[in-house]
């Protein structure tokens, strides 16, 4: 299962070209996809106008969303962000270390285009397509 990060589908649903467009481009309808309820919101939250919304919710709600958080969640997340920082690097969002450690934590791979993720790939095992 890939988990398709808010940073890829936001470019995607703008039409922006990117080697993560374009790998999701390429995987739609071959690869099993999937999103964490998080990452809908900021997807769904962008959009301005209501019938892009609805086509938009419409399109991701095709996929297995998944609830990202929990206790147990939560104290994995704040201990992968005290690991990184103890090796120098600050995770910006707490978001992304949330749907980062969901990742990990259900084996799961994340295709992304959020340079916050790669601490997480570099010293956590983070599994990229």
């Amino acid at each position: 299962m890939w988990i398709v990060d808010s940073s890829v589908w936001i470019d995607y649903f703008k039409g922006v070209p990117t080697p993560a467009t374009d790998r999701l481009d390429l995987v739609l309808g071959r690869q099993e996809l999937g999103l964490g309820d998080i990452i809908l919101c900021e997807v769904l939250q962008g959009f301005r106008k209501d019938n892009d919304f609805e086509r938009a919710r419409r399109a991701l709600l095709t996929f297995p969303v998944f609830t990202i958080g929990g206790a147990d969640l939560a104290i994995q997340s704040a201990s992968n962000y005290r690991f990184l920082r103890q090796r120098g690097v600050t995770i910006r969002k707490t978001v992304d270390c949330l749907i980062a450690t969901f990742v990990i934590e259900n084996g799961y791979t994340l295709l992304y285009q959020d340079r916050d993720f790669d601490p997480f790939v570099i010293h956590l095992g983070l599994r990229v397509p």
